[in-house]
């Protein structure tokens, strides 16, 4: 089976038997994702988080809570999670890595405090 996103938190969808026939369609890992969707806020995290990274000198990383501050400076805390989910979702996209303590991280199992950076290249 191929590997699957969702196209709204950016995790890993783990294939399961009862998707057997749809596979193809499956977009989302969970009810909640399919509910949530991908809202405008979500694209400004987005292309926040990547013009961020384009004022930085290659290599250098951000934390999602400067994208969610710079969406809704009074409302960050409030942005945090979908910033993460913005990040996954680049991640996916093949546009940034997630890193912890200098190494990257696989985006879907990352817990704890998170970098982002451009990819290399």
């Amino acid at each position: 089976m191929e590997e699957k996103s969702c196209v709204v938190c950016g995790r890993r969808i783990e294939w399961r038997k009862k998707w057997a026939d749809d596979w193809e369609q499956v977009r989302y890992c969970s009810q909640g994702c399919r509910r949530r969707k991908v809202r405008p806020v979500d694209t400004e995290l987005e292309s926040t988080i990547t013009g961020l990274l384009d004022r930085r000198r290659g290599g250098a990383t951000i934390c999602p809570s400067e994208a969610a501050r710079a969406v809704d400076p009074d409302g960050w805390r409030d942005l945090m999670e979908p910033a993460r989910m913005a990040a996954r979702r680049l991640v996916d996209a093949g546009r940034v890595e997630i890193v912890q303590s200098g190494r990257v991280v696989d985006p879907s199992t990352a817990k704890g405090p998170i970098r982002i950076r451009r990819v290399p290249g």
